[in-house]
């Protein structure tokens, strides 16, 4: 699976027309997924029209503006705001984003393959319950690009595959919605998020720490990370160019010897957070608390990173915690 430049907790869509089915499935759903749950088609139609159109202005920094040079010059200027990327992670509506619908096939108003159709444009993945006559139904409507999964309500194992598959298509959405620009980043100072080596590592991280979301940070180049309860984490990977670019400062800066002898031996990674991430003559007497250890990723290149704890007023703005979206979540 590819690195997301962006991955946050969302919402998993109920469709059924039994208010009982609903009820119960959605009691035995992991707490921690969070849902929302609809009996009727045009409600649920209607909620997920609004919703995406909300989210996708506020998430508008997830595409680019091309300006085309004359032919001859066979060249274009790609405008990115990178910065808004991380602040996605300031808005609390963000986990209200519907990113898989589980939908039964059998319902009065119109039934699991015809939703899936009406909404085929949404970016949402999607589940289609079926009865055990209703099979190749279903198979037919994946062949056709309508349902991502399918799963009989008659297995046993039915919850525990739909869990599982809510997870894995929660992560397919995000990495979907990174594709486009995924390779355009790669291509400047973001190499790590087309390694594979880096996504591995993320995912140590995330089952490491508790990581629930993580989005690209620009300055310095890395993700802004978070467990449940907001605390935030930076994970800021650095190349040998980079590394290089900080001895050069620092050493320009006449810095510290033990500092700079440090980075001359990929030792620790500096986050001067107070400045403009580089190191300046007003860290000379406490450069050591802007520093961590420097670990090694081996990938398509060689990459030094380190996990820094922010403790609050080192980002711009606190943010709303999963775990308070939880306990406060009460529908649409």
């Amino acid at each position: 699976m590819s690195l997301p430049i962006y991955h946050h907790p969302s919402l998993t869509v109920l469709i059924d027309d039994s208010d009982n089915f609903l009820r119960s499935l959605s009691f035995q759903l992991d707490p921690t997924l969070a849902s929302v749950a609809f009996h009727n088609t045009s409600s649920a139609l209607a909620w997920l029209s609004r919703q995406t159109t909300e989210l996708g202005q506020a998430e508008g920094t997830l595409s680019a503006s091309y300006d085309t040079y004359p032919r001859k010059m066979a060249q274009c200027s790609v405008a990115l705001d990178l910065e808004q990327i991380h602040r996605i992670s300031f808005q609390a509506k963000r986990f209200m984003t519907p990113s898989v619908l589980v939908v039964d096939y059998s319902m009065p108003q119109m039934n699991g393959v015809e939703l899936c159709e009406a909404v085929r444009h949404l970016p949402c993945k999607k589940i289609l319950f079926t009865g055990a006559a209703d099979e190749k139904v279903a198979v037919d409507a994946f062949n056709r690009g309508l349902i991502d999964r399918y799963i009989k309500k008659s297995d046993e194992n039915a919850l525990d595959r739909l869990e599982a598959e809510i997870c894995a298509l929660q992560r397919e959405y995000f990495s979907a919605r990174s594709e486009p620009l995924r390779d355009l980043l790669a291509l400047h100072s973001y190499s790590f998020v087309a390694d594979p080596a880096v996504a591995a590592l993320v995912r140590d991280l995330v089952a490491e720490h508790g990581i629930v979301e993580h989005y690209l940070y620009p300055n310095p180049a890395g993700l802004l990370m978070y467990d449940t309860d907001g605390q935030a984490m930076l994970l800021v990977v650095e190349t040998e160019a980079g590394m290089n670019a900080h001895y050069e400062i620092a050493s320009d800066n006449e810095a510290p010897p033990s500092l700079l002898e440090a980075l001359r031996e990929r030792r620790v990674i500096p986050y001067f957070h107070d400045g403009d991430g580089m190191y300046t003559e007003a860290f000379a007497n406490g450069w050591h608390k802007y520093i961590e250890p420097a670990q090694v990723c081996q990938g398509d290149q060689t990459y030094f990173w380190a996990l820094f704890r922010l403790e609050p007023g080192m980002i711009a703005e606190e943010t709303f915690s999963y775990n308070e979206f939880l306990r406060t979540h009460q529908g649409p």
